[in-house]
């Protein structure tokens, strides 16, 4: 049955052991819990159906050939010790390292927040992942062009194997599931219900799908369990699909649009990087060790080094806003009160690395495309149907 609710469940979620699933089946636990929202979508029709951005369609090839399976393509008999820390550890790495609440906790305790930690990361990538699915899948409706339509659609098949992929991890391999964070779901609220096709594509493919890129680059390079790390370069492939779209997308479409559309477009873009600068704070572990909610924020936002992971966050976003337009004079001072201005004449997703997108699957190169639906590495049928914009 599905239990309709008026907010997202706030409580930790933890799975039982295989063997104890049966004994441990209550009622809710076959339920499933869901939240409404409304939109006033405004649909559009294409009549149109040639190719007019040949970058756009050169994603979408890519997106259809460079599919990977969740079940086929990630080895889950893989499992890595509890025991062990899930994060690469190192001098400075820790922002809690000397913080008495959390030096207090026993060598395993500390272990066990470290799982904790990493569940809760985890979990916001499974809800944002969501969130990409929902307006991926609006965008095949109100997006105006034919280009942009075929493109919505596969990206929403990519970011249903994300859901499925970081779901199963956190399932079957930590155990653990956190909520969604309240910063996350605002952002994703505010785009899901805003009947502007142009906003949607600026809050999801601009500011959380380059965010979530840049953070599965920090994740990939801090994660010790290697399963994990070959999930994340899977999902990778798809993300820097999804972005260069929104990039080369939009890049043309906000030069349309007069110059008081284009502040409002801007200062929304503003408000949403403002907000996802806080999504990355674990209050709710805090909460679930009994540590001072605010105490942690505190000490996690002080910690240098967690400075420059947030800092490393907008290296993708800022450059994004500024290729596309976003980056007006009238909101360039509030970025510089966040200190972000310095990133913004970084390289941008614009420029397509159309060699690295294209890139087969690992173990698939020999595979006959006809078998497999990839093309093997070498293969001439992108780059005979696409010039190298």
């Amino acid at each position: 049955m599905v239990k309709f609710v008026e907010m997202p469940p706030t409580e930790v979620k933890f799975t039982p052991d295989a063997d104890d699933i049966a004994a441990a089946l209550e009622p809710e636990d076959v339920e499933q819990i869901a939240e409404i929202f409304h939109t006033p979508l405004t649909g559009a029709y294409c009549w149109d159906y040639e190719e007019a951005d040949r970058r756009i369609r050169k994603l979408y090839r890519l997106g259809k050939e460079r599919n990977w399976n969740a079940e086929l393509d990630v080895d889950w008999t893989r499992t890595y010790p509890r025991n062990a820390s899930p994060q690469v550890e190192g001098p400075g790495l820790n922002p809690y390292e000397g913080w008495e609440p959390f030096e207090a906790l026993t060598p395993e305790r500390q272990n066990d927040f470290a799982w904790h930690s990493l569940a809760w990361t985890m979990s916001q990538f499974l809800h944002g992942e969501q969130g990409a699915l929902l307006v991926s899948s609006q965008l095949v409706s109100c997006a105006p062009t034919y280009d942009a339509k075929l493109y919505a659609s596969s990206q929403t098949f990519d970011e249903a194997r994300h859901v499925e992929v970081f779901g199963r991890y956190l399932r079957d391999k930590i155990g653990i599931t956190y909520p969604v964070n309240v910063h996350l779901k605002a952002l994703l609220d505010k785009i899901l219900t805003d009947e502007r096709w142009d906003l949607k594509f600026i809050g999801m493919q601009l500011i959380i799908e380059s965010l979530a890129l840049a953070a599965f680059h920090v994740q990939r390079v801090t994660s010790a369990d290697p399963l994990l790390c070959d999930i994340i370069d899977l999902v990778i492939r798809d993300e820097a699909r999804h972005v260069a779209f929104g990039v080369n997308y939009m890049e043309g479409f906000v030069k349309t649009l007069p110059q008081e559309q284009i502040e409002d477009r801007a200062l929304f873009a503003y408000e949403a990087c403002r907000v996802m600068r806080e999504r990355i704070v674990p209050t709710d572990v805090y909460v679930h060790f009994g540590f001072d909610p605010e105490e942690g924020r505190r000490r996690f936002l002080e910690a240098g080094q967690v400075d420059m992971f947030r800092n490393l966050l907008f290296t993708r976003i800022m450059p994004n806003l500024n290729k596309v337009g976003l980056l007006t004079e009238r909101v360039k001072p509030f970025y510089d009160e966040l200190g972000l201005m310095q990133f913004a004449e970084l390289p941008n997703d614009g420029q397509i690395d159309w060699a690295e997108l294209s890139k087969p699957l690992p173990g698939y190169e020999a595979v006959p495309p006809r078998a497999s639906g990839i093309w093997p590495s070498g293969e001439t049928r992108l780059d005979s149907a696409v010039g190298e914009e």
